[in-house]
C-alpha cells in the first residue's frame, strides 16, 4: 500500500496558504468591483469651465477698462478761466501736483488764449482737447501784463528767440539760460537735428520742468528748419546716428524698404513691429521721402 501524497497537516498548510494568496490578491478587486464608480458630469464640468473662463475674460476686460479710465483725464465740470484755476482744481483734471505747479506759474504772467494754454508743455494734447471748449478768458482787461509792459507800457514786447537757430550767446540772452544750459541745448538739437516741440527741451540735461517753465515764454520753434533724414537713401548707420532710432529699428526701416520698394511716405516705417504710435510720433519730424 503506498503512502498518501500528501499528509493532512501539509494539505491544511497549502490550503491556508491559497486562502491567503486570495485574500491578499484577488479580494481588493472584488471589493473595488462592488463598490460604487464615482460618476463625472462631464456637461456639468464644461459648463463649469466655460463659466470660470466667462469669470476670467469678463474680469480682465473690467480691469483694461478700468486702467484705460485711470489713465484717462476728466473734462472740467463747468466753463472756467485757467487764470483762476487752484493747484487742486489743476489737479482734478488729471494733472499731478508738479506738473499743476507748473500750469500756475504760467497762469501768473497770464494765459490769454487756447493757443497759449496750448503751449504750457504740461497740458497734453488728450487734456487739452478735453477742457479746451470750457475755457474763457478775460476780453481786454489787462489784467495779466507782461513785466517789459508794466515797466514801460508804450515799449514792444522782446521777440521770442529761435532755439533751433539760435547761437550761444543768442540762447544767453534768455533769462534762466547759463552758459551751461546754453551748450546743452545746442547739443541737444544737434544730435536731434532740431526742436519741433518746446517740450522736447525736457530731455536736455538737467532740464526740468521748473526751469522749462522759466524760459519757455522766452524762446520759439522753427520746425521748418529741421534736419530730416530721407529714407528712400539713408544707410541703417546713417538711421541709427539718432537719438530717436535703434540699431534695430534702422535695420528693420531699411529691411521693408528693400522688400517692398522706395518709401512713398514716411508712414510706411509703421510696418515695422518695432515703430509704436508714440515714437512715429516723434520720428516724422525728422523723416523725409524723396521728391
Amino acid at each position: 500500500m503506498s503512502a498518501p501524497l500528501m499528509s493532512k497537516s501539509t494539505f491544511r498548510g497549502t490550503l491556508v496558504f491559497v486562502i491567503l494568496l486570495v485574500i491578499v490578491f484577488v479580494l481588493p478587486d472584488i471589493v473595488m468591483s462592488l463598490q460604487p464608480k464615482d460618476s463625472i458630469h462631464i456637461s456639468y464640468m464644461d459648463d463649469h469651465f466655460q463659466k470660470a473662463a466667462r469669470d476670467v475674460k469678463r474680469n480682465g476686460g473690467r480691469r483694461k477698462e478700468y486702467n484705460r479710465r485711470k489713465s484717462r483725464f476728466q473734462a472740467p465740470p463747468s466753463a472756467f478761466d485757467p487764470n483762476t484755476y487752484t493747484l487742486e482744481d489743476w489737479m482734478a483734471l488729471g494733472l499731478s501736483e508738479k506738473q499743476a505747479s507748473v500750469v500756475l506759474k504760467f497762469g501768473k504772467r497770464g494765459i490769454r488764449s487756447d493757443e497759449d494754454l496750448k503751449r504750457i508743455f504740461v497740458i497734453s494734447d488728450e487734456l487739452y482737447k478735453l477742457i479746451v471748449d470750457s475755457t474763457f478768458y478775460p476780453v481786454s482787461d489787462n489784467r495779466y501784463p507782461t513785466a517789459t509792459a508794466a515797466a514801460n507800457p508804450s515799449k514792444k514786447e522782446i521777440a521770442r528767440i529761435n532755439i533751433n537757430k539760435a547761437t550761444e550767446e543768442e540762447l544767453l540772452k534768455i533769462k534762466g539760460i547759463g552758459p551751461f544750459f546754453a551748450r546743452q541745448i545746442i547739443r541737444r538739437r544737434d544730435e536731434l537735428g532740431g526742436f519741433y516741440t518746446e517740450s522736447q527741451l525736457l530731455e536736455v540735461w538737467k532740464m526740468d520742468a521748473e526751469k522749462l517753465a522759466v524760459i519757455q515764454p522766452s524762446v520759439s520753434i522753427d520746425p521748418l528748419s529741421l534736419k530730416r533724414i530721407p529714407l528712400n537713401r539713408a544707410t541703417a548707420a546713417e538711421l541709427a546716428s539718432h537719438p530717436y532710432i535703434s540699431w534695430n529699428l534702422a535695420n528693420s526701416i531699411v529691411k521693408l524698404r528693400s522688400q517692398n520698394g522706395p518709401y512713398k511716405s514716411v508712414e510706411g516705417i509703421k510696418k515695422s513691429v518695432l515703430v509704436t504710435a508714440e515714437l512715429y510720433e516723434k520720428l516724422q519730424h525728422y523723416l523725409t521721402v524723396d521728391e
